[in-house]
């Protein structure tokens, strides 16, 4: 691994059980991973996948301002959550809506100084279970559905190049 962590390689490397899948380290993504990885730290969602797609339904509940890639990585986590961890996801999208994130404040080397009890004062995390109100299930459900709506966009934006590679070999067969 690089000395920086990764935070600056071109490209990003996930596993998807066996199956590697790459994309690109834009420099919005940079800017945002390093508040996502003391995000982890200040909730103690774990770098499991249960622990990205928790991390990912906070994160969006506290809401993410203009960091586009964020919301999207984060809209995707949110979906497959949704459908592998459906309790978990629920209880971090509530405890999201109780809390606040760092994406509002500009990066500092500073913050990674401070006491993790402290920032988590800040940050409002340090709040027991509070019962989820209706406008708190009508947020879940909005988030819900649009997080499955950009899993869908996204899936049919990295399935076209093979969908139009088929209708160009089928094409050939029908010619020929």
């Amino acid at each position: 691994m690089a000395e920086d962590g990764g935070y600056g390689d071109a490209w990003v490397k996930l596993k998807l059980w066996r199956m590697p899948i790459w994309f690109p380290n834009t420099e919005g993504r940079r800017r945002a991973v390093r508040f996502h990885d003391v995000h982890h730290v200040l909730t103690e969602y774990p770098t499991t996948w249960r622990g990205e797609f928790e991390i990912a339904a906070w994160e969006i509940a506290t809401g993410i301002g203009g960091r586009w890639e964020a919301w999207l990585l984060d809209l995707l986590g949110f979906a497959c959550g949704l459908v592998v961890f459906p309790r978990s996801v629920h209880r971090a999208f509530l405890r999201g809506r109780r809390s606040t994130n760092l994406y509002f404040t500009e990066w500092n080397e500073a913050i990674l100084a401070r006491r993790v009890g402290e920032m988590r004062r800040r940050l409002r995390l340090d709040c027991g279970d509070v019962r989820p109100t209706l406008r708190d299930e009508a947020a879940f459900l909005f988030w819900s559905a649009a997080s499955l709506l950009a899993y869908l966009a996204a899936s049919a934006v990295a399935l076209l190049p093979v969908f139009l590679l088929l209708v160009v070999l089928w094409m050939r067969l029908v010619i020929s």
